[in-house]
């Protein structure tokens, strides 16, 4: 795809309606969610530069293509790892042309911007995906009753 950007959800709100009923359709029903408003709602709580949580955007041509968080937690019980990458969910039309990696790469970036050595992450199943990243297995998890793992990366100095 080309012309890809990776922006700040905050200079495009826009977006959030969009994101909240796609992050909705994958992951509601175990979060046991009715309707997309609450996942609006915490969208709006990621409208920042600065302060965590932060969301990014990719987008093209008018045209979202995905997001992902800088997050201070993102597993429940796990407060003692910090800070996360989360959210990241890339639209169907739009997978397996770099858009999730490259939004992993603008998390990563601005966690290094910000002296942060380790990044922490949990999925259900995409482990293989980000191990060829650069990430690794820390634990096995649970959330909301479905297994996953807590991965973690080392962050190089910039």
């Amino acid at each position: 795809m080309r012309d890809v950007r990776i922006s700040y959800l905050i200079e495009h709100p826009e977006y959030i309606p969009q994101l909240a009923q796609w992050l909705f359709d994958h992951w509601g029903s175990i979060l046991g969610e009715q309707t997309p408003d609450a996942r609006i709602e915490k969208l709006k709580a990621h409208l920042s530069r600065d302060k965590l949580p932060i969301a990014w955007v990719a987008h093209a041509d008018g045209q979202l293509l995905g997001t992902a968080a800088l997050r201070v937690h993102d597993l429940e019980g796990r407060e003692d790892l910090t800070p996360w990458l989360g959210g990241v969910f890339v639209g169907s039309r739009f997978r397996r042309q770099g858009i999730g990696a490259a939004l992993c790469t603008a998390v990563e970036d601005a966690a290094r911007s910000r002296a942060i050595k380790t990044l922490y992450l949990f999925t259900l199943d995409l482990q293989t995906w980000y191990s060829r990243l650069g990430w690794t297995v820390l634990a096995p998890c649970i959330w909301h009753e479905h297994a996953g793992d807590i991965m973690f990366k080392r962050l190089k100095a910039a």
